[in-house]
């Protein structure tokens, strides 16, 4: 096999790593904006106003029903036709389409979370004279967090595999740094190698702090 990991990877490890910290900056940025989005939507869905309850449907189906990547150059390539050639920043259109693409995912997951827990508890709770926002953030949320934690750990999990797509718009994230050497050295193949490993390593951390958190949730109970 014609692999040369001393000269076409290692002198270049340094600068691949530098990645990570635009990936990971992507994934938490995203991840946190997609969140709140996501809980917003969540409540519009099971909101009684129509309208409310249409606009959470409707952006969901869009943004489940096409390809993250294909929203990812909509936003790098076509905003900038529609704003007179205002120039969107790779990293800014990266985290904008992680986190409407991810707030769509994580809304279904969240409003599942909370029509599970026991209408009884709502119930009580308005009978008492709890306001509606007290009740959901005080009662139904906190028991809808523990039902769906694994559920967002893997949306997390998903989101940091695909933050791989930005390097096709020149975001110089791991990926894109690993095409950088490959296209220096003529060798592709062991950085693409050594960038799998680092994403491997990420899922199975990401994998055992969820696990964690599960486990304390479950010791709370």
């Amino acid at each position: 096999m014609n692999l040369n990991f001393s000269d076409n990877l290692v002198p270049y490890i340094p600068f691949i790593l530098q990645g990570l910290w635009v990936t990971l900056g992507v994934v938490i940025v995203s991840a946190l904006i997609g969140f709140i989005l996501a809980i917003i939507l969540a409540l519009f869905k099971i909101s009684r106003v129509k309208a409310l309850q249409w606009f959470a449907d409707a952006y969901t189906s869009v943004f489940r029903g096409t390809p993250l990547i294909l929203q990812l150059m909509i936003i790098y390539f076509g905003l900038p036709q529609l704003l007179g050639g205002v120039d969107i920043p790779p990293y800014v259109a990266a985290v904008s389409a992680f986190a409407l693409n991810s707030g769509a995912y994580m809304s279904e997951v969240i409003r599942a979370g909370i029509q599970a827990v026991d209408k009884g508890q709502r119930e009580a709770a308005m009978a008492l004279g709890v306001p509606y926002k007290k009740m959901m953030w005080d009662i139904v949320m906190p028991q809808a967090f523990k039902n769906i934690l694994p559920a967002l750990m893997n949306e997390f999990i998903t989101l940091t595999k695909e933050s791989a797509l930005v390097s096709v718009i020149g975001t110089m994230d791991l990926m894109r740094r690993a095409q950088i050497i490959g296209g220096k050295t003529y060798g592709f193949f062991e950085p693409l190698l050594f960038v799998g490993l680092v994403y491997y390593l990420l899922i199975i951390i990401l994998t055992f702090v969820g696990k964690m958190i599960e486990r304390r949730l479950k010791q709370s109970d």
